[in-house]
């Protein structure tokens, strides 16, 4: 384990000038139905839009966001066959699993994620929790670990219940959370997935996501749609353009699809990323036992950062890395790491590689010496 021995601080100045004209109209105020509404850059977890994001309200089958990524997380270790059983039939949107089919684990998720089963989220809350009391258990324990400080679970589905509710502020975490698992966010990408039955073997269904903004919006890249009476119309979506993530989410939403349009289109005109930051730092360490004393070291890969258009960056650096480094050393070794702060925030944490190899250096011991180091061996 690396010791934060030697500590470095030295600071970044950039300006990013602006390429783009923002409307200074629109930096305040973004016409959106939604009652709650929230665009949170991902890249650097900055709320760049927000309208009444920290209200607690219902957010119907964008629940099954957290169904989804809980069915996935327990697949990767074991992708069970699950035999769909009377208690898991539920009303409303459905995969049209019948009693005594069976599927895939992950065939749960692609049911949840491309027409809102609710069949499907039945069956996953029941295979893992065994009751829907101890599954609504597991998904709030995960949602107090994302930070969803205002939500709260009940069902596996978002079926209307009192003591079910969340914020855009929290699905947004959520959202946010999901998309670093890599089956979920290639999942939420497709606009359409095929599932073959383990039983009836003979059945293989095609199902064909409701999440319209894929073909929409040309960077939308995963989503989940909801609605009930109470809820209204929500959504929860991320787009990708230029590097820039960003995640809008919109809750009781007359006009939803167009709400995230305006959202990501203010998004993408405001933000950019900034690639190559600190590419040529260069610094030596010492080091001991080699057949040179210094190494010289630097960060395996450049930093990039998302910042606001003609916006001046002040980044400071701090390095962690033993005090002395030891021979032998390969080229391209990580011997430490240096982390990229703005303010009091970090933003970046990259690997401290060697840039040149460093061989052991053997030392002659005289004779009287030798002899010594005989006799000390003999008698251990």
């Amino acid at each position: 384990m690396l010791k934060t021995v030697a500590v470095i601080f030295s600071a970044i100045f950039l300006t990013v000038m602006s390429c783009f004209s923002v409307n200074a109209e629109n930096e305040e105020y973004i016409d959106v139905s939604a009652k709650s509404a929230i665009l949170l850059c991902d890249n650097n977890d900055s709320v760049i839009f927000e309208k009444n994001s920290t209200e607690k309200l219902s957010m119907a089958s964008t629940t099954k966001i957290m169904t989804t990524l809980l069915a996935l997380e327990y697949a990767k270790k074991d992708n069970k066959t699950v035999t769909f059983t009377q208690d898991m039939i539920a009303e409303g949107s459905s995969m049209y699993l019948k009693v005594g089919d069976k599927v895939k684990l992950s065939d749960l998720a692609v049911g949840m994620m491309m027409v809102s089963g609710n069949d499907s989220a039945n069956a996953v809350a029941l295979t893992l929790g065994k009751t829907k009391e101890k599954f609504a258990d597991m998904m709030n324990a995960k949602a107090e670990v994302i930070g969803m400080n205002d939500t709260h679970f009940v069902t596996p589905s978002g079926l209307d219940d009192e003591q079910h509710y969340s914020t855009a502020k929290d699905m947004a975490k959520l959202m946010q959370y999901a998309m670093q698992n890599k089956d979920f966010a290639s999942l939420t990408a497709q606009k359409s997935m095929k599932v073959n039955f383990i039983s009836p073997s003979d059945t293989v269904n095609v199902y064909y996501n409701h999440n319209k903004l894929l073909s929409m919006y040309e960077y939308c890249n995963g989503g989940k749609t909801g609605f009930t009476k109470k809820s209204g119309r929500c959504l929860v979506s991320s787009a990708q353009k230029d590097g820039v993530k960003l995640i809008a989410v919109t809750l009781n939403a007359p006009d939803d699809w167009n709400d995230h349009i305006r959202m990501y289109n203010y998004g993408f005109s405001k933000l950019q990323k900034v690639s190559g930051i600190d590419e040529d730092f260069r610094f030596s360490a010492d080091v001991v036992g080699g057949n040179q004393s210094t190494v010289e070291l630097k960060p395996s890969e450049s930093m990039s950062y998302v910042t606001e258009n003609g916006e001046e960056l002040n980044i400071t650096r701090k390095l962690i890395l033993d005090r002395f480094l030891y021979a032998p050393l390969d080229k391209g070794e990580t011997v430490g790491s240096v982390q990229y702060y703005s303010g009091n925030k970090k933003i970046e944490e990259i690997p401290l590689v060697t840039t040149s190899e460093v061989v052991y250096k053997q030392v002659r011991k005289s004779v009287w010496e030798s002899i010594a180091d005989f006799f000390r061996n003999l008698f251990r």
